[in-house]
């Protein structure tokens, strides 16, 4: 099995732009690899005779149908919005 290094860790950080100290790389080097020798050892497991799934538990989606509802007049929400031009909300930009 393929060990984890703490310098693949660093190249993940750094792709990942996270900046991770000495102490925090050793620290996921080591979770990373139990990771993966937990996934190895589920690899062992003989599956062969069990049917694929594509859920764990026999749930289906439940979904409701779409009703229309009457929501707040426009104007109400105007009303109780920190900031509006009148006609739209007022919100601080999160892309540069």
């Amino acid at each position: 099995m393929k060990t984890i290094t703490q310098e693949e860790i660093l190249k993940i950080s750094m792709l990942a732009r996270l900046h991770p100290t000495q102490e925090e790389a050793v620290r996921a080097a080591q979770d990373l690899q139990q990771v993966l020798n937990y996934v190895e050892l589920l690899n062992e497991v003989n599956t062969q005779n069990v049917e694929p799934m594509t859920r764990v538990i026999d749930e289906m989606n439940c979904f409701r149908n779409d009703v229309n509802i009457t929501s707040m007049p426009r104007d109400s929400a105007m009303n109780i919005a920190s900031k509006t031009d009148g006609e739209y909300f007022l919100v601080p930009p999160v892309l540069e």
